[in-house]
């Protein structure tokens, strides 16, 4: 059997098991109801939370809702820590799906919003350069963006590599959210500070890669 034909059958499979899962526990997908089932888990709680994480990003669960409930559950230090672990599996699971199990399905789904297009053009333009730029900028749909760029030429390592990196910043923001959010409501008033230092961490995040955009676009002035 060839390679890709294995690939494909391995991927379908899990996908299958992964939506099973999925649909079974899709009434869990809000923060206080997801803090209580991981917290149910007891040393497994990581692991749970991992696995919802990664199947949220191939389901379209948002993920500012899965940091912040990692923020809650595990604290900033961990919360962090597994959240991103869990956004880049997810994130190479559903660029996984779209090159080689649904791309037809995506394409379908995706194509009349350009994002297809914006990913390609970017990609061939910027090669992981552009994927750096969209992973810093949150209000780029995380979930959209892991299935577009499947479609795209761009090397799976590269994907990875580029989405750990750039994803760091704004997961550990929202985790210290949720923590900031678990502290003030226990009276914790310090933890107020910690969560205006995450949003702006956010509104940093969200600024920096439009400053770098304007400064490259610039042409330096003729003497």
């Amino acid at each position: 059997m060839h390679f890709n034909t294995v690939k494909r059958v391995v991927l379908a499979v899990l996908i299958i098991a992964v939506a099973l899962w999925g649909l079974l526990n899709h009434q869990k997908f809000d923060v206080e109801s997801l803090v209580a089932w991981i917290a149910g888990y007891g040393m497994l709680a990581p692991l749970i939370f991992i696995l919802a994480r990664t199947i949220g990003a191939v389901f379209f669960v948002p993920g500012s809702l899965m940091g912040i409930t990692a923020g809650v559950a595990f604290g900033p230090v961990w919360g962090a820590f597994y959240n991103l672990i869990a956004s880049t599996i997810g994130a190479i699971l559903a660029f996984l799906v779209a090159r080689y199990v649904a791309s037809d399905y995506v394409r379908q789904k995706l194509g009349g919003k350009g994002w297809i297009s914006k990913s390609i053009e970017g990609v061939e333009a910027e090669g992981w350069r552009f994927v750096a730029f969209v992973r810093l900028v949150p209000l780029f749909p995380y979930n959209v963006l892991n299935y577009a760029l499947g479609l795209t030429r761009i090397k799976v390592s590269h994907f990875t590599a580029a989405s750990f990196i750039c994803m760091i910043p704004g997961d550990i923001a929202y985790v210290y959210i949720g923590y900031a959010g678990r502290e003030t409501m226990a009276g914790n008033d310090a933890a107020i500070e910690i969560g205006l230092i995450a949003l702006g961490l956010l509104a940093a995040i969200v600024f920096l890669p439009r400053l770098v955009q304007y400064f490259r676009s610039e042409k330096p002035a003729l003497n």
